[in-house]
C-alpha cells in the first residue's frame, strides 16, 4: 500500500529558481529573447517590488534621456595662465620649486655620503634613488621628444 506522506529524502516543494534582476534592464531596453521576456513578465505579475523597481528604472531612463547637458565654453576648460603676469609668476614659481628641490636633494646626499656610517645602507639608498632618477629622466626625455611631433598637442578640451 503506497504512503501519502513525502519521503524524507525528497523535498515536497522545491524552491523556485532565483531571478536575475539584470533581466529587468534588458526588458526595459527590449533586448531580451522571447523566452526571457516571458519569464520577466511572469515574474513581474507575481512580485510587486520588481514592478516598483522596473518603474523606478523607467523613470531614471527617461530622466537621463531628457536631461540636457550644457557644454561649458572653451575658456572654462583652459587651465593655462591667461595673462602675461600670470604666466611669468607661474614660471618663476616652478623655477623656485625646482631649484629648492635640487638644493635640498644635493644637501641631503652630501650629508648622507659624508657621514661615518655603514656602507651597505648608503649603497642601497643611492642605488635605488639613482635607479628611480634614471627612470624618471628616460620618461621625461621620451615625453619631450614626442611633444615635438604630437599632432594633438594644440587640441584642447
Amino acid at each position: 500500500m503506497p504512503e501519502d506522506r513525502p519521503r524524507p529524502d525528497r523535498t515536497p516543494n522545491p524552491s523556485p529558481p532565483s531571478f536575475d534582476e539584470a533581466l529587468l534592464s534588458g526588458f526595459l531596453d527590449g533586448e531580451l529573447t522571447q523566452a526571457e521576456e516571458q519569464r520577466v513578465r511572469i515574474y513581474l505579475e507575481d512580485h510587486s517590488e520588481a514592478r516598483t523597481l522596473l518603474e523606478e528604472m523607467r523613470t531614471v531612463r527617461e530622466t537621463t534621456r531628457t536631461t540636457r547637458f550644457e557644454v561649458p565654453e572653451d575658456l572654462q576648460w583652459d587651465e593655462h595662465p591667461r595673462g602675461p603676469v600670470s604666466r611669468l609668476t607661474r614660471g618663476f614659481g616652478w623655477l623656485l620649486i625646482a631649484v629648492w628641490l635640487i638644493g635640498v636633494t644635493a644637501f641631503g646626499l652630501w650629508q648622507f655620503l659624508t657621514s661615518p656610517e655603514n656602507l651597505l645602507p648608503k649603497l642601497l639608498v643611492v642605488g635605488s634613488t639613482a635607479g628611480f632618477a634614471l627612470l624618471f629622466l628616460s620618461i621625461l626625455l621620451d615625453r619631450l621628444r614626442d611633444m615635438k611631433t604630437d599632432r594633438y598637442r594644440r587640441v584642447r578640451k
